[in-house]
């Protein structure tokens, strides 16, 4: 049986603490590769704010493409209409057989997991790995992970990584302001939002 974590989000832009909990949850899990997919237009965001599909994709692509066990799907840039992660798992189980999916989200997304379409199906469809994320204790993430549990059957792991507070938004921000972002974000994405000047 194949083991494929999946990190999911904006990406916008993709930064250094995205990288280091999808490697700190390969290596921990023991996953056979992490699938990074772009949204294409997610339900909690409003679409005009978020940069193009292309540049997303490209600035995720000079990101991951020193590692290769770090993949790129467009699967949910490519579909019409608002993407939803429940879609998007029942569509990776029709193209990837005897395979384990592991959805690896930060503790507040977890928070926020009964806002989410189908969030039943969704915890019974792939196991959950959660990324501790600053301000949240372990006892409320064991709290909120027994409950889920037992309500729904699902399987979520915990995962012990270094707790990395950068944001996508605080990227944004810096940028605007002209304040460097220097080791936020991988060298190869830096120089290309520098070169399409991007968030300026």
């Amino acid at each position: 049986m194949k083991k494929i974590g999946i990190m999911g989000g904006t990406f916008d832009p993709i930064h250094n603490g995205h990288l280091l909990i999808a490697e700190y949850a390969r290596v921990h899990f023991k996953l056979d590769k992490i699938l990074f997919i772009p949204t294409g237009n997610p339900p909690h965001k409003e679409k005009s704010h978020i940069t193009s599909n292309m540049h997303r994709y490209n600035m995720v692509l000079l990101a991951i493409n020193s590692n290769e066990n770090f993949l790129l799907s467009t699967l949910e840039m490519d579909r019409e209409g608002v993407t939803y992660t429940v879609d998007t798992i029942n569509t990776l189980k029709s193209i990837y057989e005897n395979t384990d999916f592991y959805f690896i989200m930060g503790s507040d997304s977890l928070l926020q997991i009964h806002t989410w379409k189908e969030y039943e199906k969704l915890l019974k469809s792939c196991k959950f790995i959660v990324a501790k994320r600053p301000g949240y204790t372990s006892d409320t993430l064991d709290k909120i992970k027994e409950d889920l549990s037992l309500k729904y059957n699902s399987q979520i792991y915990i995962l012990e990584a270094p707790l990395l507070d950068i944001s996508s938004s605080e990227i944004r921000q810096k940028i605007k302001k002209g304040i460097s972002i220097k080791y936020l974000v991988p060298k190869p994405v830096e120089i290309y939002i520098n070169k399409h000047n991007l968030y300026g």
